[in-house]
Formats: structure tokens, C-alpha cells, sequence
């Protein structure tokens, strides 16, 4: 009889562990179909080009400092209205607007058209112009993004609109920079809304296969957003009683309690038929 007492408690232990298990690893495991130890090309670009409302820093040196005053921002005072964007009570310029033409106002030079451009592709053009043109024969000119943004939304820890810096931006990064996936987030279709050349277009990613890397949505792009929808284990909970978990938990403990009870009450009769 002790035996068949002492297995009671550890097969409502066992079942109260079944009941709490949230599924299996490869649920939940990025990339889990990668061989590791791998290498493989990269093969995706990750980024389309400099785009309409797009907001560039530009910054030209030279050996001579002086040269460059008319080209700087933070030297040159004057804002041109249609194409360069200041801040609020300052004087300070703080970037060029890329307009929904695709151009820029630069200094000196005027209308530049970059739309599609690379950073460098028009690094090179501002340099090659300003030299060719006799302003600055020693131009070195810098192009950066000021305002690439991305939102992040759903089953994740911190959702929200994230700033990167730079041009390149993954889907793991973005997902990083908000705290990752809940353990409730759906890993094999995050979708990403895209807007760009006057299109919206709609991707799907699965984070548990090695193929996102051939995704055209695995570089995520200016203004790109990113919807991590719930797995069926949440929706189905949204469907049930919302008091359902304190039910279960309630009647989990009553069980233990009752069955405590009983254990006692056989051990008891044991010692006392002996």
C-alpha cells in the first residue's frame, strides 16, 4: 500500500507539468533548419536607394577648411525653404529633405536629383561636381541617413519605432532593439508593410528558416513596419474565459490540497491497522 501512496503526489506533479509545457523548441528556434558551422554568400542588397522624405546629413572637408563654410550646415546659416529642414528656434540647419521629386537644394550647386542613389553614389557626385566645377579641388564629401526608422508591432517585449543608424538594418536587429519575440509570437510569418516608388507591398518572413536570408525583407527599409502576430496558443486563450488560468490554477491547488489530505488520512489508517 505505501507504494501506490507514494507514486499519488508525483503523478499529479507530472500532470500539472504537462499542463504548464508550452510546446516544443523548434516552436520557438530561429533558423533551426541551418546547418551551422556554414557559410553561405550574401546575396541581398539592403538598401533601394535614397528615397522621397528622406532626411541626409551632408558634411564636405577639405585641406582648407574655409572652403568648405558655403556647403556646411552648421556653417553656412542661410536655409534654402523648399529643400532644407531646421529645427525649431535654432539656427542650426539640421538636414536636406529629399523632396517628392527625388531632388535637393544644396548649396551653391542647387537642384541635385538623387532619388535611387546610394549614399556613396551621391557622395561621389557632390565630390566630382565640386571638383570639376572649381569650388573645392580637395573635396571629400560624407552622405548619412538621419532618419531611418522602423516600427515594430505585436508580440514583442517593447513595441514601438526604432532608429538605426546607417543604411543597413536586418529583421533580427530591429527585433533585438525591441527586447525580441514574446514566447507567444508567431516565428513563421512576420509580416512587413513596405512603402516606396508610390507601392505598398506586403512580405511575409519565417524567422525558423534559413531562406529569410533571400528575402527582400530581411533588410528592412526606411519607414518599413514590422507585425509579429500571435501564435494559435494565444489566440485560442483570447477566445477561452480570461479566469480560465485562475480556474485551472484553483483547482490545481484544491487537487494537491485534497490530495495531501488523503495521503494522510491512509498513511494514518496504515500505522493504525498495524
Amino acid at each position: 500500500m505505501k507504494h501506490h501512496i507514494t507514486k499519488l503526489p508525483l503523478l499529479l506533479l507530472a500532470a500539472t507539468a504537462l499542463l504548464a509545457s508550452c510546446g516544443s523548441s523548434e516552436e520557438i528556434a530561429y533558423i533551426h533548419d541551418a546547418q551551422r558551422d556554414s557559410a553561405m554568400a550574401i546575396t541581398g542588397k539592403f538598401t533601394k536607394g535614397i528615397q522621397a522624405n528622406d532626411l541626409l546629413s551632408i558634411y564636405v572637408e577639405s585641406e582648407t577648411p574655409a572652403a568648405t563654410v558655403p556647403f556646411n550646415q552648421e556653417t553656412n546659416k542661410i536655409a534654402v525653404s523648399d529643400g532644407v529642414v531646421m529645427n525649431p528656434g535654432s539656427s542650426a540647419v539640421s538636414g536636406y529633405l529629399v523632396n517628392n521629386d527625388g531632388d535637393i537644394i544644396f548649396p551653391v550647386l542647387g537642384r541635385v536629383h538623387v532619388l535611387g542613389m546610394t549614399h556613396s553614389e551621391l557622395a561621389d557626385e557632390l565630390q566630382r561636381r565640386l571638383v570639376n566645377e572649381g569650388h573645392i579641388l580637395d573635396a571629400t564629401v560624407t552622405v548619412k541617413l538621419m532618419n531611418f526608422r522602423v516600427s515594430v508591432l505585436g508580440d514583442v517585449a517593447r513595441p514601438g519605432q526604432i532608429e538605426a543608424q546607417g543604411e543597413r538594418l536586418t529583421i533580427f536587429e530591429a527585433l533585438s532593439m525591441v527586447g525580441d519575440l514574446t514566447i507567444y509570437g508567431q516565428r513563421y510569418n512576420v509580416t512587413v508593410i513596405r512603402e516606396e516608388n508610390g507601392m505598398r507591398t506586403i512580405g511575409e518572413l519565417d524567422l525558423s528558416s534559413k531562406d529569410i536570408f533571400e528575402s527582400p525583407y530581411y533588410y528592412l527599409h526606411q519607414n518599413d513596419v514590422v507585425y509579429v502576430e500571435p501564435n494559435m496558443r494565444k489566440k485560442k486563450s483570447a477566445e477561452r474565459d480570461p479566469m480560465i488560468m485562475t480556474y485551472i490554477s484553483t483547482g490545481l491547488s484544491v487537487l494537491s490540497v485534497l490530495s495531501s489530505m488523503y495521503y494522510y488520512w491512509v498513511l494514518s489508517k496504515f500505522y493504525a491497522d498495524k
